[in-house]
């Protein structure tokens, strides 16, 4: 999440969207495809995760809340207050995830809203903020610490001597820090076999990948493609969908195959969702937004 102000505003509706492809790419699109606003009236969204049934869970941290927009089209809260909650994402036993920077925690929460905070320290020092997750299949989960000061925090300045990439080991109990050399590392996300984890440095405009060990250490830093990302997700085709100003998308080699203009001062994060998984939810600024896709997104 960027440090922006904004006003409330009620809208919602089919809205002009503009998208390009690269000529003899595959299509991602769905033909006549239009991004429609979903909701509006909220303070800053980010962190869009989808369930196994497609409802999809995003955060608005100012506000302090959890929402959600089920596959039946309806808007509710899920929870508030949200610990501060950014990014989400649900773990296989139906458990929500957050980044609750709150208090500079990783909050699990259980399907009846029970939280359980996981270690919340490193090196026995606060964490800076964590801020985007990805889940492995054994359970285990990286997240991205960049350092962005909150009007909620008593302290001024960085706790760690760097903004890093961390592993929480699958016992939730093992914390390591796995990337210390990136600039301000924000979005993460891993590819369905767990093999790969891309990492977008935010403060480095670029964003690398690694080989995730066993072990769950990562090795064979490669840079992606020179662009950073606020949030990201991928699709079952290793496309790989960059935010920030709109939606930017790239092939499995980094190669830009695609761009969403997304009518916002900033566009946070991505993610897929609804009954089939075709449907690119966009969390940005004020606004849930929605495109259909022709190809089928993760729950990454």
């Amino acid at each position: 999440m960027k440090n922006y102000k904004f006003f409330i505003a009620l809208a919602m509706g089919c809205i002009g969207f503009s998208f390009f492809q690269e000529e003899g790419k595959k299509e991602v699109l769905q033909p006549g495809a239009q991004l429609i606003k979903l909701a509006d009236g909220f303070l800053f969204t980010e962190g869009p995760s989808s369930d196994v049934k497609g409802n999809v869970y995003f955060t608005d941290q100012p506000n302090n809340r959890i929402m959600v927009w089920s596959v039946a089209g309806e808007l509710s809260t899920f929870m508030q207050p949200g610990g501060r909650s950014n990014g989400l994402a649900f773990d296989k036993e139906g458990n929500l995830w957050a980044c609750a920077d709150e208090k500079n925690e990783l909050w699990c929460i259980s399907p009846d809203k029970s939280v359980i905070t996981v270690p919340s320290k490193y090196q026995d020092k606060l964490l800076n903020g964590p801020n985007d997750l990805w889940i492995t299949r054994n359970g285990g989960i990286y997240f991205t610490d960049p350092y962005y000061q909150r009007s909620w925090w008593s302290h001024t300045s960085m706790p760690q001597e760097c903004q890093a990439v961390y592993y929480l080991g699958p016992d939730h109990k093992t914390l390591s820090r796995v990337i210390d050399d990136l600039v301000q590392p924000n979005g993460i996300v891993g590819t369905p076999d767990g093999k790969t984890l891309f990492v977008a440095d935010i403060g480095g405009n670029k964003t690398w990948s690694y080989t995730v060990n066993k072990d769950g250490s990562l090795s064979n830093k490669t840079l992606f493609c020179e662009m950073g990302s606020d949030g990201m997700t991928i699709d079952t085709q290793g496309n790989l969908y960059l935010t920030g100003t709109g939606v930017t998308i790239f092939d499995r080699g980094g190669k830009q195959i695609g761009y969403i203009k997304v009518p916002e001062n900033w566009t946070a994060n991505v993610c897929f969702g609804g009954p089939d998984m075709k449907s690119l939810f966009i969390t940005a600024s004020k606004g849930l937004y929605r495109i259909r896709m022709k190809v089928k997104g993760t729950a990454g």
